[in-house]
């Protein structure tokens, strides 16, 4: 057995901004055994103690994002007094916009969690999502500012929630052999159209994951490796022929298909104008 490793995350929020932070930094580091600890919602200093408690029994590096000014005094008088390494993961970005605008923080926790214009946006978004999920509501398609379709396992519906988590709202079409598109989806004239497809291979490795799990044994043209083959390519001519941008996805997580739709809806807007 290796070394465990002890990294403590302590916010005044959700914590969402620090396990993002974190977890982005432990990706670069492979085969050593880490343990997170979270402690969210740290708001006033019994709550803080009870996290520098559960510090002190497993040492360890310690990040922070805490905006009260006293609290976080107290938290790095007791990491230096107990030799443990620390740092707020919020200082240097804050002091460099602090820097650039001309004017000082609010130093109000949670504050980009308020339910304000582009909170209500997200929730827009998701609700159109989750009505034009998987070919439904097709007559009000061409209010989606982005319209995923593919073969059936490409990723389409976890990209779309995570582009409305994100405030776009998202559609997605599936292709499957031997129907036509859908003729709103040719007429749409408001969203971007983006092909996924994948590899034969690997997608036929996750379709038979998915019929594995729904207890599904039979052999099938949908897991037939020289039917998918056609499939793709297929789906691939059918993008070709629309001009619409496609994106490989065979080895790709969905936050980076996520990414490159967004980088596509850029640039499409800045052609746009």
């Amino acid at each position: 057995m290796g070394k465990r490793f002890h990294v403590h995350l302590i916010s005044d929020a959700t914590g969402e901004t620090l396990n993002a932070i974190v977890k982005a930094a432990l990706a670069q580091f492979q085969g050593t055994e880490v343990e997170e600890h979270s402690y969210v919602l740290v708001r006033n200093s019994r709550q803080l103690e009870r996290a520098l408690e559960h510090v002190q029994a497993d040492p360890g590096l310690v990040f922070f994002t805490l905006v009260n000014q006293e609290l976080r005094a107290e938290l790095i008088a007791r990491c230096v007094r107990e030799n443990l390494p620390c740092l707020d993961v919020l200082e240097g970005p804050i002091a460099m916009m602090r820097q650039f605008l001309g004017t000082p923080e609010t130093h109000r926790p949670g504050a980009q969690h308020d339910v304000d214009q582009r909170y209500l946006q997200r929730i827009e978004a998701l609700n159109f999502t989750i009505q034009h999920d998987d070919g439904q509501a097709l007559d009000t398609i061409d209010g989606a500012e982005v319209v995923l379709v593919g073969a059936s396992r490409t990723s389409k519906t976890p990209t779309c929630v995570y582009l409305a988590i994100r405030g776009i709202r998202a559609a997605n079409i599936p292709l499957v052999p031997g129907i036509p598109l859908p003729p709103q989806l040719l007429k749409a004239n408001g969203p971007l159209i983006v092909g996924l497809w994948a590899s034969p291979d690997r997608l036929v490795q996750v379709r038979r994951n998915r019929l594995t799990v729904m207890g599904e044994a039979r052999d099938t043209e949908y897991v037939d490796l020289e039917a998918v083959r056609t499939e793709i390519a297929n789906t691939r001519r059918l993008f070709e022929a629309h001009e619409w941008p496609a994106i490989d996805v065979s080895r790709r997580s969905v936050e980076e298909t996520a990414a490159s739709v967004m980088n596509l809806l850029t640039e499409r807007r800045e052609r746009r104008g």
